[in-house]
């Protein structure tokens, strides 16, 4: 079967106009790698940060086996084995967690670059302390989105750090000779009581974002009864602790695609002492839910697909909350005013009410019909 870059696509993912499954920094990342993949032995070559598979399949491609991938969202990991499917390089590679294992004797590193400093911080020290000796990275990205920051970032973890020419508004930074390296450690801030704990990439990091903090001021007073209680898009887990510690008898399942957010989210809950009461899982929205179960699902929606700002996040989101509420059962939703989601939210939950505004945010509950 012929293999394409052109050919992949970004489903499950959101698939429009203008956005893509491969770009430039994708392109060059596999063609300054290229001499030094082809004497990489099976399972050798590891993959971080690979968008929907370009970098895993242009490698398997030429060649590669034994490949190690880890994709921080669920969505990327899922388009990947879709297009390794289509294109039939499914036995080329395996999925993983961000950990030891994954980058343990490594020979060839491929990664995008995280556009968190933290992120980056946290696996170039994996790499370093795990890798062979001798190991090569490849990290590239857009342009736009990089800073000589990152430089200075893989410099603290790599004593030799190259920089390939610019091309297509893209480039790769070649780190080589690894220090000692670190296992992540996730940093943690107490607001209010609150132990955040979060590792590099999660969003608002150990901080609790303005638009969270309006929600948790204004949840309901009385636990939601009959049903599961949700935080969707959980984040570092702020919104689903909160309630366990409000409300001792709650169960709580929090859920996000991403793994660094689960990750953050499960040492929050167990930082406050109620991680045998919140049930982090990694899902896609809600899809391991079941339909009509869940009393009262918490939202703070994302509005980026990847580095791309889409409308059409959201509504999706809205339109799986409805579908897990049962009759009755409500979604708060906290959103930034200006995209003014509350007719979408009428149209797909129910009877949506304003709880809460500030200069900037709305709350807002939908009853599902």
């Amino acid at each position: 079967m012929t293999f394409s870059l052109d050919g992949l696509r970004r489903r499950p993912d959101v698939e429009a106009p203008g956005l893509v499954a491969v770009d430039a920094a994708d392109r060059l990342i596999l063609d300054e790698s290229a001499a030094a993949r082809s004497g990489v032995a099976p399972g050798g070559l590891v993959v971080i940060g690979d968008a929907y598979g370009a970098l895993t399949l242009g490698a398997a491609a030429d060649g590669a086996r034994g490949i190690r991938v880890h994709q921080d969202p669920l969505t990327g990991e899922r388009a990947l084995a879709a297009n390794a499917d289509a294109c039939g390089l499914g036995d080329a590679f395996t999925s993983g967690a961000l950990d030891a294992e994954l980058v343990r004797g490594a020979e060839v590193v491929l990664l995008r670059l995280p556009r968190s400093l933290d992120a980056l911080r946290d696996i170039a020290g994996l790499i370093a302390a795990h890798a062979a000796r001798d190991v090569v990275v490849y990290a590239g990205g857009r342009l736009k989105h990089m800073t000589l920051a990152m430089n200075d970032v893989l410099r603290a973890d790599f004593a030799r750090l190259d920089v390939s020419l610019a091309r297509q508004k893209s480039r790769v930074l070649v780190a080589r000779e690894p220090g000692d390296g670190r296992d992540p450690v996730p940093s943690r801030e107490t607001h209010d009581g609150l132990v955040v704990c979060a590792f590099g990439g999660a969003f608002a990091g150990a901080s609790v974002d303005i638009g969270t903090r309006l929600l948790i001021a204004h949840l309901p007073e009385t636990a939601p009864a009959g049903g599961t209680v949700i935080d969707l898009a959980c984040g570092t887990g702020v919104i689903a602790t909160t309630l366990a510690l409000r409300h001792p008898s709650l169960e709580v399942i929090a859920c996000d695609q991403s793994a660094v957010a689960v990750a953050s989210a499960r040492a929050t809950a167990q930082a406050n002492g109620v991680g045998d009461r919140v049930d982090v899982v990694r899902d896609d929205m809600l899809a391991s839910q079941p339909d009509a179960t869940a009393a009262f699902i918490a939202l703070n929606p994302p509005f980026h697909s990847g580095s791309a700002v889409h409308e059409g996040i959201a509504p999706r989101m809205f339109a799986d909350a409805a579908r897990v509420l049962r009759p009755g059962g409500e979604l708060w939703t906290v959103w930034n005013s200006g995209l003014r989601y509350r007719p979408a939210l009428e149209r797909l939950v129910g009877p949506t009410r304003q709880v809460a505004r500030n200069a900037k945010f709305t709350v807002t509950a939908s009853t599902r019909r």
